[in-house]
């Protein structure tokens, strides 16, 4: 049967889509509002060490989700800390327990996979939980658990696969290593931990650890959160290593052993300078990898579609319609190469695509001045430049950059972390002042964040923000009084309020 000869009613489908997470669900929700007959294809290649999940992709099952109710879980344990000045007495000693909280996270998850499988069925999406890769023009090969294939066929396709963990690929580290996939189900509380890599991954799954009681150890070989701000990065790392975090910098792991087994076991590590040839080694109970993540891309298939992707990284170049080179197939999501990874956006572009396909829009997914927050013990929300590109942008001379510390008041009783949280904006002085640079550093990053974040696409200018009056008493107002700039080079410590 030759793709190329068919004509478009004969197709199985309207619309395959290949990946059941926040992109491709929504793409595929989307397109069943328009009467389209539409497939997803979603199977989790279980991690090295079994695990695999539900229906909804990583943000649901192993990331975003779980993530920020485990950081909860610390920030309530700091809050128990807080209580005590407030007048809260309570005499028991305060303890966590790990599986309390992740049967309680498993849970809500489990809800969340079930509610997803209803939405599909209620709007007549087909869904398969099978492995999707093309076999040519066309055509798809699903392959179920059990290993049954079948194939179909579809006028147009989405691939919106995300991406999975990378690997050290160093002796011993997918036998004893875990990583983001393996850790909010762990059946264990993974006592001593080392965490390897830089990434928000890492600084937020160390960050919750910590919080909960761990001794929690972070491995960096270089800088802290490349691609972000990085006067907002290295606050965010000494803010962690005041709270026990500790560092290990310029290192990385050459070798992991299991000293013994269990729940947890205990391994020995053994790392390399990245200067010189200094070698330490170290026991710890659970090592956690957190080195970054690479597009699933190169066993679905794409090559016998004729679909390009970029050979080094994986990632699929599209057109500003998500377009692959191959005009019937597309891509939404974390594979996209020059995009943002990160959730909403995939769901954004999914459901314009859709429009586009089906309903004669021509809204294109605005991928500028998108908001995003890092949940680290001391929360990160950002929108826009951050500094060193917009100095690299517009040049040094042309930016003004304002910026102020501040102490949040409920801090202030149980008197803890003053001068820690951290107020930001960057100005285009050629255009008015105009905000090109959102940085906030501090409790509710992201609630604060999403209301500037409007703002900024209504071209918020600084006199704006200094004519809007601030609420008081809360964090968000430090940004409607911003006076000092960094080139003044005055001093932002708050010594009282």
């Amino acid at each position: 049967m030759n793709g190329h000869t068919l004509v478009p009613h004969s197709y199985d489908y309207d619309l395959i889509v290949i990946g059941g997470g926040s992109g491709g669900l929504a793409a595929a929700k989307e397109a069943a509002k328009y009467e389209k007959k539409v497939m997803v294809l979603d199977f989790v290649t279980p991690t090295p060490l079994g695990n695999s999940w539900g229906l909804g992709g990583t943000c649901v099952n192993v990331g975003c989700i779980p993530k920020k109710l485990m950081h909860q879980a610390a920030l309530l344990g700091q809050a128990l800390q807080d209580s005590r000045k407030f007048g809260w007495q309570f005499t028991e000693e305060v303890k966590h327990n790990w599986m309390t909280m992740t049967e309680s996270v498993q849970n809500y998850i489990g809800s969340l996979n079930w509610g997803y499988r209803v939405a599909l069925r209620e709007k007549k999406v087909t869904y398969e939980n099978a492995y999707g890769e093309f076999v040519g023009p066309h055509t798809v090969k699903a392959t179920s658990k059990r290993g049954v294939e079948k194939l179909y066929t579809a006028e147009r396709f989405l691939i919106a696969t995300g991406e999975r963990p990378r690997y050290l690929g160093i002796p011993g580290d997918k036998e004893y290593c875990i990583s983001s996939d393996d850790l909010f189900s762990l059946p264990y509380c993974p006592g001593k931990t080392l965490v390897v890599g830089a990434s928000y991954v890492a600084l937020e799954c160390a960050g919750f650890l910590a919080g909960l009681g761990l001794d929690v150890t972070v491995m960096v070989r270089s800088i802290l959160l490349r691609g972000f701000d990085q006067d907002m990065a290295n606050k965010i790392g000494e803010y962690m290593e005041e709270h026990g975090v500790k560092f290990i910098r310029e290192f990385v792991p050459i070798k992991v052993e299991q000293i013994e087994e269990g729940t947890p076991g205990r391994l020995k590590v053994t790392a390399k300078s990245t200067k010189d040839d200094q070698i330490i080694e170290e026991e710890y109970n659970t090592m956690l990898l957190a080195i970054g993540r690479d597009a699933c891309t190169r066993k679905i298939g794409l090559d016998k579609a004729g679909v390009k992707i970029n050979e080094k990284t994986g990632k699929i170049p599209v057109n500003d319609m998500e377009q692959t080179n191959v005009p019937y197939i597309y891509a939404i999501g974390d594979i996209l190469q020059d995009r943002l990874e990160l959730t909403p956006v995939a769901i954004q572009a999914g459901r314009l695509l859709v429009q586009r396909l089906y309903s004669g829009s021509t809204t294109k997914c605005d991928y500028v001045n998108v908001p995003t927050t890092v949940f680290t013990p001391l929360e990160y929300g950002a929108c826009g430049y951050s500094e060193e590109n917009a100095i690299q942008k517009f040049g040094e001379e042309n930016i003004e950059v304002y910026h102020s510390h501040f102490w949040p008041l409920e801090w202030t009783v149980p008197s803890r972390d003053n001068n820690k949280c951290y107020a930001k904006i960057i100005c285009n002085i050629q255009d008015n002042e105009r905000v090109i640079g959102f940085h906030v550093l501090g409790p509710n990053a992201g609630e604060v964040t999403q209301g500037f974040a409007a703002a900024m696409k209504c071209g918020l200018t600084k006199e704006q923000l200094d004519s809007t009056i601030g609420i008081h008493p809360v964090c968000a107002e430090v940004f409607t009084t911003l006076s000092i700039t960094k080139r003044s080079g005055e001093n932002t410590l708050q010594s009282g309020c």
